[in-house]
């Protein structure tokens, strides 16, 4: 029985948060993907576990195996209602910071750039979040950012995406070895999943890194514009449009994404379609 590794975003890629229509048959044929035996789910977001597991509950998800928290920063075991983070994790990515915490390097980059803090439930031991406007020169200015770091032997990750329906750009300090990929890779190592036996699924900024690496991934349909621009011609990489009738947004791109590089979860899906059917 071959296992596979199915590792999702969560806001508006699993949770239908976006203004774009959720095809309504696609979190039913999700939670019984996930329910098969070789499915393992690893949720990979910015939220932190608390709102992972306020998500989880609002809008009644499938429990995960793991959970790939804070843009890659945390990682946890789900087990039941028990979040065991990993410590080998945390050790891997500590000596980036040279034994500085999120505190610390927000006084070297806050009042220099001129950076909004986000609340404090939001930051982490190893993530540091900050808001900026829409119109901020993001490339040019996390350059200058990463160079300033260096400059102390910090090794850090820049990462920046954007909040669509609040209108607002976002911005994420992490140590250099974490991340959304660097975490998957951590995953995909220690439990002995092959590309071919991993999918990610995402939709913004925050993704790009998984999304256009050697990770079979997909992009779901209701993704930014900017996004999906910027991936254009990457492989491997399948670009949802629609699959068993539904519109490829949210869930229904994340099934079509599995039905795409898993011929098994092709058959499964089909088949539990038709069992709706008759």
């Amino acid at each position: 029985m071959r296992r596979l590794l199915l590792c999702t975003d969560l806001d508006r890629t699993l949770i239908p948060n976006g203004p774009q229509p959720l095809s309504p048959d696609a979190p039913r044929l999700f939670a019984r993907l996930v329910a098969r035996a070789e499915v393992c789910l690893a949720y990979v977001t910015g939220r932190h576990k608390a709102l992972i597991e306020g998500a989880i509950r609002e809008f009644r998800l499938p429990w995960p195996d793991f959970a790939v928290a804070d843009v890659g920063a945390t990682i946890y075991r789900a087990v039941a209602d028990v979040w065991a983070p990993w410590p080998d994790w945390e050790a891997h990515i500590a000596p980036d910071w040279a034994g500085m915490t999120s505190a610390d390097l927000h006084k070297v980059l806050g009042p220099a750039w001129g950076l909004e803090l986000q609340e404090e439930e939001k930051q982490g031991p190893y993530k540091l979040s900050y808001y900026a406007p829409l119109d901020w020169d993001h490339e040019t200015l996390t350059g200058r950012m990463a160079a300033a770091l260096d400059r102390k032997s910090i090794r850090a990750a820049l990462v920046w995406s954007v909040d669509g329906p609040a209108g607002v750009g976002l911005l994420d300090v992490l140590p250099a070895r974490a991340g959304k990929l660097s975490a998957i890779r951590f995953l995909m190592r220690r439990e002995g999943f092959a590309p071919d036996e991993t999918l990610f699924a995402g939709d913004s900024g925050n993704d790009l890194d998984v999304l256009a690496s050697e990770i079979p991934a997909v992009l779901v349909a209701n993704a930014d514009a900017e996004v999906r621009r910027r991936l254009e011609g990457k492989k491997p990489l399948h670009m949802a449009g629609g699959y068993l009738g539904m519109n490829g947004n949210y869930a229904a791109g994340i099934l079509e994404g599995a039905a795409h590089f898993w011929p098994e979860a092709d058959a499964w899906l089909r088949k539990f379609h038709e069992d709706k059917e008759n």
